[in-house]
């Protein structure tokens, strides 16, 4: 919720705080303590995080991280406004998260916090409009004609199920984390309108589409909709729930420079599963780039950021923040010096200021670590989980395209790496073959392997939440996902028998769901049956 702290009123606890300053999916569950996302706001050593796609339990170091932060700001609320203290503290994170991206002043980069990987789709929503207002779309035919807004995508359904609604201006939950409450679907106003095409990247059947199709098709939607003097919106995942990355890179690169005023581009990097040089290129080709830190990164559920290149910047500085997104967010959460900001609103998230110490804090344990020996170790255990997966007759491992970012003309070192593994499910018949298990019997068995007691010494595993993957001979189908993260790989690098020891957890989950496919279980009420919302 907002704050309107007075100087005299107590800070909450830091497990309270880091479930406030959200919408409705960062409340918890009464009968569980969890989010939907199966997350409690306390350190927990009984659950094995291989959920990353999804989320991740804060850690014991993280939690020892913003309670220190907790308490230095109940120490100084006395003698500063709550808003005042937000925004110092958000500007050290800020120039804290830029360094350690490797982003520089040179880059000329504009970071804004937000409370979700969905108010990032907004927020990137309402600049990109403000930026074609600027005069920006002389590419794109006759101004005076222009049409509403159109955002093209490829893999809506790899995305979350608010994203859409936050890219065309509506509201996407029943409160917001400013604490004003929404109604999902409604416009933000009548001038926020705006349309979206999706490119499915999968066939009905889960199988992958050809990318030189997909692309294909982005370029001619993309190509009417300039023809049709409509400004455009493109939506490049990278990557996304099941990791693709689509369009494909060098799609979107050449669409960009062929249209630079009519086509704006956002990079949904909302898995922070790219490496600080991807992120780099990304902004030098003039693209915005959504960020959480809830996923890889593994701090608390919810925190968003929007990097907007300087081109952008200049324009939001000169011409002022989008007057719309008073609803969701706060001047505070923007660069200091940005006077256009204080059209906004004054609030303090000390929630969403918490959630990001966390995820700064992992990510920077993650960066101190070599990049040759993380691609080491992420190609250990991407080669383990593998041939588990092709080795038994329980599994079926959901076909990911390789991750090509060449366009980018970049050196990478760990990020090609696949680091979402996604599965599918199958009992065997006792006359021979196999059958796909449904979404319901997935879904069980998911709940089952993370609630408490569900294996030996108490041990529980945390998968990635299934992901709807089409059909399979007629039986609707979703995927489990088993993740590696900032926080595991840190793990990891400490010596060769802590990875040893990883990837042993990670097969004696794949074990427990193995034999759970062929042992009937009581469903547990620990989390939603599928991912279907950004954090």
């Amino acid at each position: 919720m907002p704050t309107t702290w007075t100087r005299t009123m107590p800070l909450p606890s830091t497990a309270d705080l880091l479930v406030s300053g959200g919408d409705h999916r960062i409340a918890l569950d009464p009968a569980t303590g969890r989010n939907k996302y199966g997350c409690q706001p306390l350190a927990s050593t009984g659950l094995v995080p291989f959920g990353s796609s999804t989320s991740s339990g804060i850690s014991p170091a993280a939690f020892a991280e913003v309670d220190a932060l907790r308490n230095r700001l109940a120490a100084a609320l006395p003698h500063q406004s709550a808003p005042e203290l937000y925004r110092h503290e958000l500007d050290r994170l800020r120039g804290e998260l830029l360094a350690l991206c490797g982003i520089g002043d040179a880059l000329g980069t504009g970071l804004v916090f937000s409370a979700s990987g969905t108010d990032v789709h907004l927020l990137a929503a309402r600049v990109a409009a403000r930026v074609a207002a600027d005069g920006a779309g002389s590419d794109a035919g006759n101004p005076s004609v222009r049409r509403r807004p159109l955002v093209i995508m490829a893999g809506e359904a790899e995305s979350g199920s608010g994203v859409a609604a936050a890219l065309t201006g509506r509201h996407f939950s029943t409160y917001n984390a400013l604490g004003r409450t929404t109604i999902p679907g409604e416009s933000l106003s009548q001038a926020c309108a705006s349309d979206i095409l999706d490119v499915p990247i999968r066939n009905a059947d889960g199988s992958l589409r050809d990318a030189s199709v997909v692309d294909a098709q982005i370029e001619a939607l993309v190509s009417q909709a300039v023809q049709d003097v409509r400004q455009v919106l493109l939506v490049l995942i990278d990557v996304s729930k099941t990791g693709c990355i689509a369009p494909s890179i060098a799609c979107m690169t050449a669409l960009h420079r062929r249209w630079p005023s009519a086509v704006q581009v956002l990079v949904d990097a909302c898995q922070f599963r790219i490496e600080p040089g991807t992120l780099q290129a990304y902004l030098r080709n003039g693209c915005m780039v959504a960020l959480t830190g809830s996923k890889f990164v593994t701090g608390p559920s919810f925190s968003g950021a929007l990097l907007l290149p300087a081109a952008i910047g200049k324009i939001l500085r000169e011409r002022g923040v989008p007057a719309e997104l008073r609803l969701y967010s706060a001047r505070e959460e923007w660069p200091q010096g940005w006077a256009s900001a204080q059209a906004l609103g004054s609030y303090a998230n000390f929630g969403l200021l918490l959630r990001w110490q966390a995820a700064i804090y992992e990510l920077r344990e993650f960066l101190a670590v070599p990049a040759g020996q993380a691609a080491g170790i992420l190609r250990r255990f991407a080669g383990a989980i593998q041939q588990r997966l092709g080795s038994d007759p329980a599994f079926a491992a959901l076909a990911v395209p390789a991750l090509d970012r060449t366009a980018l003309n970049t050196p990478c070192h760990w990020d090609e790496i696949q680091t979402i593994h996604p599965f599918l499910l199958y009992r065997c018949q006792p006359g021979g073959g196999r059958t796909a298990l449904s979404r319901e019997e997935t879904a069980a068995i998911f709940r089952r392997v993370q609630a408490p007691g569900s294996a030996d010494a108490g041990v529980a595993y945390q998968l990635g939440q299934p992901v709807d993957s089409g059909h399979r001979a007629g039986v609707p189908v979703s995927a489990l996902r088993l993740c590696m993260s900032a926080r595991l790989v840190v793990q990891a690098a400490r010596d060769p028998d802590q990875e040893r020891h990883l990837i042993g957890q990670a097969l004696a989950c794949l074990d427990m769901v193995s034999a759970l496919v062929h042992t009937p279980t009581r469903d547990v009420g620990v989390a939603p049956v599928l991912d279907t919302a950004f954090s």
